[in-house]
């Protein structure tokens, strides 16, 4: 389970939103800047509290489904080697929009612990398209890598819609037992709005042992009620300055989410 890299107590993690990166529609041209903001944002999450890190390259939108080009690999894989020297933190790789095999290989190589993946069992009609879970292939390339990289999985991802069934405690039982994650995300239907408490207690009624975060807008006012049945909460938008998400990090909401995620019951 991945409590094993986490410390006691509700657990906490931050997003680094990459800018674009090489090859993508707004791709700027240097990866140098990408560099700085990635170390910029990594070093106010550690600073502020935070348990673990996940990167995602966000910025890359409009996204691909599944296996991302060979650029994207090499820039995650230069901002999560550049990342790990600045904390010893747990790392996450989101690789979007849904390349688990390349976030494991990125992960694998730069020490990182987790990835994150939006539709790790099941079918869902995303923005994009189709996207198909790939538990066979992932998990199979990890035992090939002989990786221990733990694998959380979304729930019925945000901007998307299930194909099939769409009961959570029934999909996260399945996600579980069948598609083996390691752990559980859910989500609002989009990013940044508030994930519904009754989703969360469902889940947890479903599957009362496994590790369980939420994903999506965590804010200190709400977040101990989330986390009555919820192991602790990934935060991104929030946390940026005013809650916008194409503004930078502001230090003192990532200080001020770590204590209410904390001190939540």
């Amino acid at each position: 389970m991945p409590e094993e890299f986490f410390k006691a107590g509700k657990i906490f993690l931050g997003v680094v939103h990459l800018p674009p990166l090489p090859g993508s529609p707004r791709w700027a041209g240097s990866m140098k800047d990408v560099l700085c903001q990635a170390a910029d944002e990594a070093t106010k999450l550690r600073d502020g509290g935070v348990d673990g890190i996940i990167i995602e390259n966000f910025g890359d939108a409009p996204f691909r489904i599944g296996q991302v080009d060979p650029e994207t690999v090499s820039g995650m894989t230069l901002v999560a080697h550049t990342l790990r020297q600045l904390t010893d933190l747990p790392l996450g790789i989101n690789m979007l929009r849904n390349d688990a095999n390349s976030a494991l290989a990125v992960a694998t190589t730069t020490n990182s612990q987790f990835i994150r993946v939006n539709v790790h069992y099941g079918v869902m009609a995303a923005d994009e398209g189709i996207v198909e879970g790939q538990a066979f292939d992932t998990l199979r390339r990890r035992r090939l890598f002989g990786s221990d990289i733990k694998i959380l999985a979304d729930i019925l991802v945000k901007h998307a819609i299930p194909i099939g069934p769409s009961d959570l405690g029934l999909v996260a039982r399945e996600t579980i037992n069948r598609g083996l994650a390691d752990g559980l995300i859910v989500s609002g239907q989009v990013t940044g709005m508030e994930t519904d408490i009754s989703d969360v207690e469902k889940i947890r009624k479903a599957v009362p042992d496994n590790l369980l975060l939420i994903g999506s807008g965590a804010n200190p006012n709400i977040v101990s009620g989330l986390l009555k049945n919820a192991d602790g909460a990934i935060v991104g938008t929030w946390l940026k300055k005013d809650g916008i998400i194409n503004r930078p990090i502001d230090p003192a909401r990532v200080t001020q989410m770590s204590f209410a995620i904390k001190h939540s019951s």
